[in-house]
């Protein structure tokens, strides 16, 4: 009895280690996009601008990009599409280094496969500001925007362990790119 009580308790221990693993998220070669961050107004005049963190960890920039190509109703963007945006991006001169950058794609899987709260109306003209991550399919060559969180007029966030610390993650990205800028 003692044995088979030891031996049970051996293999929850396995199954508890096992289910608690992180799987690395691999960037394929074709991944261009991994993050964004957003503002959008259409308030006053019309603001969009933000930052795009790629695939080697360059922080490129925009603002108020002529002709933007944002996700259809599934949330997919084309290669093409993409590659659209990138060219009306500006490099920042920042870089995040390949294990921060690691770190935080890793948690891009839990991002996509948890659930988003529903959405709270908290305002008008105070604008959008979004945090995503990106999902690359290399047989379709498209990307699935994941929503991170969305603050301002509407708020709604993620609600993985991993959201907040992507959030914060990306504050500081944006502070350091204000700072810059002044």
């Amino acid at each position: 009895m003692r044995y088979r009580l030891n031996t049970i308790a051996v293999i929850l221990f396995i199954v508890l280690l096992s289910g608690g693993c992180q799987k690395d998220y691999i960037l394929s070669e074709g991944q261009k996009m991994v993050f964004e961050q957003s503002y959008i107004n259409n308030a006053w005049s019309y603001q969009h601008k933000g930052f795009i963190i790629d695939n080697e960890g360059n922080i490129l920039t925009y603002d108020n990009p002529e002709r933007w190509n944002f996700p259809d109703s599934d949330n997919i963007l084309s290669q093409e599409q993409v590659n659209e945006n990138l060219k009306m991006c500006k490099p920042s001169g920042e870089k995040i280094p390949v294990s921060e950058l690691r770190k935080f794609t890793n948690y891009i899987d839990n991002i996509a496969s948890s659930k988003v709260s529903a959405p709270k109306y908290r305002g008008a003209d105070m604008g959008s500001r979004g945090y995503y991550c990106y999902l690359y399919s290399e047989a379709t060559s498209t990307y699935k925007e994941f929503v991170i969180k969305i603050e301002g007029d509407m708020e709604c966030e993620n609600l993985n362990f991993y959201s907040k610390r992507i959030v914060d993650w990306m504050n500081d990205i944006q502070k350091v790119l204000s700072e810059e800028n002044q």
